[in-house]
């Protein structure tokens, strides 16, 4: 399956590709698969490749947003840096949560051993990093939940879900539970247009969240 056989909402300004987990949107250093390798998939006719306007992390998977030419990159990239993009994510943690929702206010900064690597972490002195959440159901002694984040730390949900919420995402092999797939999912974006209706566009549930389809 090619990029574009993924692609969820297409015009002559912006493509909103359903990005499968377990592919990088930056070509790793070591090297192998990527989105950057293959935006040639995406050209749909255009001569120029189109150009992410965000990132996800390798594991999550969902809505990515593309633009098709300079003046939409330059658009987007100003809506981006004010916070106006709207993104809804879809979340299962290792446990129950008992409250039904909230916000975490937790600021992040990065640490990092010669042993262990890098990692996002709470950082009093770190950047500001906001998330609302809401419980959607709790199953088998795990927790499906809503994030919406209201800043673009690097790692903002996964960490917000391990020390904001105090339990971590199911397959997060570094702040939550390995073993299996992440369950994280950028189930949707909203984004003004320069022109015309805003742009809100959905990804359906990969098949790893089966099981939560029915409460998502």
């Amino acid at each position: 399956m090619t990029l574009e056989d993924r692609i969820l909402f297409i015009d002559g300004d912006v493509i909103v590709l359903d990005k499968p987990a377990g592919l990088p949107v930056d070509a790793p250093r070591r090297g192998g698969d990527s989105i950057e390798r293959r935006l040639h998939e995406l050209l749909c006719g255009y001569k120029q490749l189109p150009t992410a306007m965000h990132r996800l992390d390798q594991d999550t998977s969902g809505c990515l947003l593309f633009a098709r030419h300079k003046p939409a990159r330059k658009w987007f990239q100003a809506e981006l840096e004010a916070g106006r993009m709207e993104k809804r994510y879809l979340a299962v943690v290792g446990g129950e949560v008992e409250a039904e929702g909230g916000t975490i206010d937790m600021p992040l900064g990065k640490i990092s051993s010669a042993d262990a690597g890098w990692r996002m972490t709470y950082d009093q002195q770190g950047k500001s990093a906001v998330t609302e959440w809401n419980r959607l159901a709790v199953r088998d002694g795990n927790s499906l939940i809503e994030f919406r984040p209201k800043t673009g730390r690097t790692h903002q949900i996964r960490v917000h879900a391990r020390e904001g919420l105090g339990h971590g995402i199911v397959g997060d092999r570094v702040y939550g539970f390995p073993g299996g797939q992440m369950m994280l999912h950028a189930q949707s974006i909203a984004i003004a247009r320069k022109k015309g209706a805003m742009l809100e566009v959905a990804a359906p549930l990969p098949d790893h969240f089966t099981g939560w389809a029915d409460v998502a």
